[in-house]
């Protein structure tokens, strides 16, 4: 028995999961309302935050969900469901060093921010995007400055959500802006364009696009690992590993199936890609070769390791 687990969210079982992720085997299942999305962890591993997004893609219409589900990690138990009403549609989801929580209203374009995520019943800011159809966003260690992608108006706005009076500042790097990451020193945000099928690095300081350089087809996701990042491309069934400099490509793993979404290992060169497959594919981030595959339900999402 592994002293991890790999925690899943499997959004069209409807559910969270907890794994072992050396033997694969599923160990416990959480039922949640349809369709949940992004989470987070605290820091003590103690909670994870997943947002009730409610739909099944950002393609589909409908309401969608309005709240955000506390789950004891250790007791694989909903605490409880934070109501968010009217702010619907919650997908992205970030916490800061000092425990605070963030949550992206989709359909609201709105950033909610929860204080004490352990007992707030209710948000206790929230800040307009300045875009439409907001669904990831890339945020700061300190939670002053966070960057909202906003499908629709196909921007990326500079929000400041302990500054009541500020307005929110945009750039247009390329059509569907949707991945975002940012660089260590937080001087550079990089987003990749999924109908530009292009990849931009904006200066975060003046919101001008730096550079833009073409990716593969349908790049969906960035992620900053070391001093490379790694871009999963829908499209090409693929992902590639890209130079945060000059945004070319350094490295390439062709796939069977689309990424969805994935997450790294906290002290191993290992990735953890989800896959529309129904499988989790344990990525050697030395090798850029899979060394395995763990079988899970219908659609696994965001995923992350904690301690048992």
């Amino acid at each position: 028995m592994s002293q991890e687990i790999l925690l899943l969210v499997e959004k069209c079982s409807h559910c969270i999961s907890w794994y072992d992720p050396e033997s694969g085997e599923r160990l416990r299942t959480l039922p949640l309302p349809d369709f949940p999305h992004e989470f987070v962890v605290d820091a003590a591993e103690r909670y994870a935050y997943v947002g009730h997004y409610g739909v099944e893609t950002s393609g589909h219409v409908g309401p969608g969900g309005s709240a955000i589900l506390q789950i004891d990690i250790a007791a694989a138990k909903l605490v409880r469901s934070i109501d968010l009403y009217p702010f619907n549609r919650i997908h992205g989801m970030q916490m800061d060093r000092a425990g605070r929580l963030y949550a992206l209203s989709e359909e609201k374009s709105t950033l909610l921010v929860l204080e004490d995520p352990a007992s707030d019943n209710a948000p206790r800011r929230a800040v307009p995007s300045g875009g439409i159809k907001s669904h990831l966003f890339a945020l700061a260690a300190d939670g002053q400055t966070a960057f909202s992608m906003n499908l629709l108006s196909h921007t990326v706005t500079r929000l400041r959500p302990w500054e009541p009076l500020h307005q929110p500042q945009a750039c247009h790097p390329g059509l569907k802006p949707e991945g975002c990451c940012l660089s260590e020193d937080e001087r550079t945000l990089y987003v990749s364009n999924r109908w530009s099928n292009t990849l931009s690095a904006i200066d975060t300081a003046t919101m001008t696009v730096r550079e833009t350089r073409p990716s593969r087809d349908d790049a969906t996701r960035i992620y900053r690992i070391g001093r490379r990042l790694l871009v999963t491309n829908y499209g090409d069934r693929s992902i590639s590993v890209v130079d945060p400099v000059t945004l070319e490509e350094t490295g390439y793993v062709k796939m069977d199936a689309r990424a969805i979404a994935l997450s790294v290992h906290p002290t191993r060169p290992i990735a953890y890609v989800s896959q529309d497959d129904d499988r989790v594919g344990v990525l050697n981030l030395e090798t850029l070769r899979f060394d395995r595959y763990i079988a899970t339900q219908r659609e696994p999402d965001v995923s992350r390791i904690v301690h048992a």
